[in-house]
């Protein structure tokens, strides 16, 4: 092999060999990161695992209207006489799947574009950064109510495409700074004299060397996106179709349900489950860095 060929698969070698192995050994050194991952993993399976579970039966009772916890009923039931908990198990699939829909959409983007402005430049470098500032001048939550407001029925996978179409602009510069900065890199500069091409280069050369960047402002965009989407249900922007922890807050909120100390279960269950699932986000992207930035790492 000579030298060019060395210098172009010793980075590539190293991520396949060690991007896994650092990214379980920073994990677990970090009991924060650790017990963020777990957290989020179980939420997870709460949300996706627990419908397929617990007994989907949970039909209108006006005799059980607001009853305290108990053995059959976990979380007590709400104003219809539904079991609480088996609606909150129900809601939580919705939010999540959502909120990452929209966060691949956003890092996607980013990374493109980024990717495409930083190693060309010129004109191209140009007209990226004037697109990407007037989209960070439009007001991100107030694009999404006049969308929402303008099309009543939209899917959730529509509010997603939405919520991500506002939020790749926000790393689209840090994509691009760091492109620009690997492609002075002498592996780079070896793959060009070799001719690959520059699609090759950016994709098998410079973005698996930030595949650790990328990955944790992808967490960090899920946690964003399922804020706003969150938000969005708890104004009541959103269809009621289909049950949902910002609707469940909605309603808690509407009908005055948290004036009523019985209903606490139901108001507070959704509050909950979004926080824990923030917390272990948080605490799970802190974690990823530490475990991938080579400068904390050796910390």
């Amino acid at each position: 092999m000579t030298t060019v060929d060395a210098a172009i698969a010793k980075p590539r070698k190293h991520f396949k060999e060690s991007f896994l192995g650092r990214l379980w050994t920073g994990l677990t050194r970090s009991p924060a990161g650790f017990a963020g991952t777990v957290l989020v993993l179980a939420i997870v399976l709460f949300s996706f695992v627990g419908p397929l579970v617990i007994d989907q039966h949970n039909p209108t009772d006006t005799t059980q209207i607001w009853t305290e916890p108990s053995a059959e009923h976990w979380l007590g039931t709400q104003y219809e006489g539904k079991d609480t908990f088996k609606i909150l198990v129900n809601s939580g699939a919705e939010p999540i799947w959502v909120g990452t829909l929209a966060a691949l959409m956003a890092v996607f983007v980013a990374v493109a574009l980024g990717s495409i402005a930083g190693y060309f430049r010129g004109r191209v470098d140009s007209v990226l950064l004037q697109l990407t500032d007037v989209t960070v001048t439009i007001p991100q939550f107030l694009l999404m109510l006049a969308v929402v407001a303008f099309f009543e029925d939209i899917p959730a996978w529509g509010i997603s495409i939405v919520v991500g179409s506002t939020m790749w602009a926000f790393l689209f510069r840090s994509i691009r700074a760091q492109v620009m900065s690997l492609k002075e890199r002498e592996f780079v500069e070896a793959a060009r004299l070799q001719d690959l091409g520059a699609a090759r280069i950016v994709f098998r050369e410079i973005l698996p060397n930030m595949a650790g960047f990328i990955f944790v402002n992808f967490v960090i965009s899920v946690n964003q996106a399922i804020y706003a989407i969150v938000g969005l249900y708890v104004l009541g922007l959103m269809p009621s179709g289909t049950p949902n922890w910002g609707l469940m807050i909605h309603q808690s909120w509407g009908q005055n349900f948290y004036l009523n100390p019985v209903a606490l279960p139901f108001v507070v269950a959704p509050l909950f489950m979004i926080v824990l699932f923030t917390i272990g986000l948080v605490t799970m992207g802190r974690g990823l860095d530490q475990a991938l930035n080579p400068r904390l790492r050796e910390r």
